[in-house]
């Protein structure tokens, strides 16, 4: 049995310390807050293999440049001289290839895969205390070209053995039993769920601690101890953790803990806003991506979450109310009839997340160190893939063979 300290307690922290613990192990897991808010808790609860293709893909840079000014656009850049955006962006170009994204989707695909799989074992183990919808999610189009790209990657959603829908318009509305819906059309994924997070987080970290995983909350990591081609500690404002293993899982934060370490991982947060609405009598049957104007919608019950956007604009607190206004527009063109009140800005949510320049994850052990492994870097994707995430960090820590492939999601492979 090994002592192992997990840095980070979001989603992908929290499931590498449930089948660390599983294994024997003594897990220690660190955070700078307390494990009531963050990324984690926001966000839209998705479970979706159908997520397959990564952030950098052909035809987002045209996008983005397209958007890149716009305050309100799905995607916004914070005009600034930065060299470490540059240095990230220009990475990001370069991956964003029909070649390198093909080869990274039946990476992400497996991950994906996997994580959905296991996600139904946490239900089991846990009981569905935190709302596991299992019923799909739709991707809604307006303009029919979108729909051609969408039929598209049903096509090849297919092929990786995942279940589609191909609707118009009016079988979009069957579906939709109690609210109107102005699409041209719509893809179901008949694989993904959905989750509240917010009830799964709080759920699994008190599992953990009743399983013996001890937690440091609002504790910031100042540095480490290293020797011989390892770290032996970690150092907090007030003590030292001493440990056998060390696995960096903090987000949008992992950056700057590497640097302690004296290593540059790629990095950049992305900002993303959600509103949430409760109590309404109608409501939305489905969770939706409304893919031309990449906005999200949860629906569960009673309450409906709308999120979205992509801001970089680095680790600020200031929210940008025209992007939550554009989420709350967008969704109005898509569900005209179901008439939600103006959202109150101040109640907005927003939070980081935290993305590679390849749109893939880092997932394994370091070359820097003997006992050093990073779980983090997910983007849009944390819910998706935490389980099968937290699985992987279990095998290789094991020095066994991962249940998949995971060269695609080398920490070191852009060093």
């Amino acid at each position: 049995m090994s002592k192992i300290v997990i840095v980070g307690g979001g989603i992908i922290g929290l499931s590498c310390a449930y089948f660390l613990q599983k294994d024997g192990h003594e897990v220690v897991v660190i955070d700078r807050d307390n494990i009531t808010d963050g990324c984690s808790f926001g966000n839209m609860g998705y479970v979706s293999p159908s997520h397959f293709n990564p952030l950098a893909a052909p035809g987002i840079i045209n996008q983005g440049l397209k958007w890149m000014l716009s305050s309100s656009s799905p995607f916004y850049i914070k005009p600034r001289f930065n060299l470490d955006l540059l240095r990230w962006g220009m990475s990001f170009w370069e991956n964003a290839t029909t070649q390198k994204m093909e080869e990274n989707s039946i990476h992400l695909n497996n991950l994906l895969q996997l994580s959905r799989a296991l996600m139904t074992d946490f239900k089991n183990d846990l009981g569905n205390s935190f709302d596991m919808v299992e019923k799909g999610c739709w991707m809604l189009y307006k303009q029919e070209k979108t729909g051609d790209h969408e039929k598209q990657l049903a096509e090849k959603a297919n092929k990786f053995g995942l279940k589609t829908i191909i609707c118009n318009a009016q079988q979009v509305q069957e579906y939709e039993t109690q609210v109107e819906v102005d699409v041209a059309g719509g893809v179901l994924y008949l694989d993904d769920c959905h989750i509240n997070t917010r009830k799964f987080m709080l759920e699994l970290h008190s599992y953990l601690q009743n399983k013996g995983v001890k937690f440091y909350l609002n504790n910031e990591v100042v540095g480490f101890e290293k020797s011989n081609k390892k770290i032996t500690a970690v150092i907090l404002k007030n003590e030292k953790v001493e440990f056998d293993e060390l696995v960096i899982s903090n987000g949008s934060w992992l950056q700057q803990i590497s640097k302690l370490l004296g290593i540059y991982i790629p990095m950049q947060p992305g900002k993303g806003y959600s509103i949430m609405y409760d109590n309404l009598e109608n409501n939305l049957q489905f969770p939706s991506i409304l893919v031309d104007d990449r906005t999200a919608t949860t629906p569960i019950d009673k309450w409906l979450r709308i999120g979205g956007t992509m801001e970089l604009s680095g680790h600020s607190d200031t929210i940008l109310s025209k992007r939550v206004l554009a989420l709350y527009n967008a969704f109005k063109k898509y569900y005209p009839t179901l008439n939600l009140p103006t959202p109150d800005l101040k109640k907005a949510w927003f939070g980081y997340r935290p993305v590679s320049p390849d749109g893939m994850p880092y997932i394994g052990r370091h070359k820097g160190f003997k006992n050093l492994s990073y779980a983090g870097g997910h983007a849009m994707l944390g819910v998706s893939s935490a389980t099968g995430t937290g699985k992987l960090i279990s095998e290789i820590l094991k020095e066994k063979p991962t249940t998949i492939e995971t060269m695609a999601f080398s920490p070191h492979r852009f060093s």
